[in-house]
């Protein structure tokens, strides 16, 4: 069962910021990408923090998610939290080396960067994972 939860087969939910700072749009933008290479699919983070019910069981049925935050602040983490949603993989884009800032013009190494980390935390549990919630970590992990 953890072997096909790692697979990328659509099962993983991504759920990224879209702050108003680099690292929301580089969020967002790795998340867009990796939905396109068919590595999990991207899902309305504002469904959730809105408490649509429909959005809230979706995520509820989710084999995996992740989510990506642009900074420490971690208004993604905090809309799972509210929701009362597990997070099986979390990382924050600051904690990767990526200086936030008001400059718009992602680089294409960042995303790449970003792509790979959402990758490995879908495979491996010694990446960044929400380890403040009890039995939690990688579906791998």
């Amino acid at each position: 069962m953890a072997q096909e939860c790692c697979a990328p087969d659509g099962n993983i939910m991504i759920l990224a910021c879209s702050g108003g700072s680099n690292v929301g749009l580089l969020s967002n933008q790795a998340a867009v990408e990796l939905t396109q290479e068919n590595f999990g699919k991207m899902f309305c983070l504002a469904g959730i923090g809105g408490h649509l019910s429909g959005f809230v069981q979706s995520a509820k049925d989710a084999p995996q998610i992740v989510v990506i935050d642009g900074c420490e602040i971690g208004c993604a983490k905090a809309i799972m939290e509210q929701a009362g949603l597990p997070m099986r993989g979390y990382l924050a884009l600051t904690d990767l080396g990526i200086k936030k800032n008001k400059d718009f013009n992602l680089r294409s190494e960042d995303i790449r960067k970003v792509k790979e980390a959402v990758r490995k935390c879908c495979q491996s549990s010694d990446l960044p994972i929400d380890k403040g919630q009890k039995g939690l970590g990688s579906c791998c992990g």
